[in-house]
């Protein structure tokens, strides 16, 4: 397997290597799959109990350009 990384990704997993966190550049990147495995199960998951949650709401009479108009409102009150 072949795998490139950009020079910011390189110079990051050096130094994680050097902080003795790691023995190695494999473990960080396994490291990181693992951690990214996990991130990616909690999105999926949060992201189906939500439209599970849509689905089980009542209607609504708004459009989706009310709602969108409502949220920005909200974001421009912060």
């Amino acid at each position: 397997m072949n795998i490139s990384f950009t020079k910011k990704q390189e110079i990051y997993i050096n130094k994680q290597v050097e902080t003795g966190d790691y023995q190695n550049n494999s473990e960080v990147i396994r490291d990181a799959l693992r951690l990214h495995e996990i991130y990616r199960e909690k999105v999926i998951t949060d992201l189906r109990n939500e439209i599970e949650k849509g689905w089980s709401s009542e209607s609504s009479d708004r459009s989706i350009a009310d709602i969108i108009e409502a949220k920005k409102a909200a974001y421009a009150k912060k």
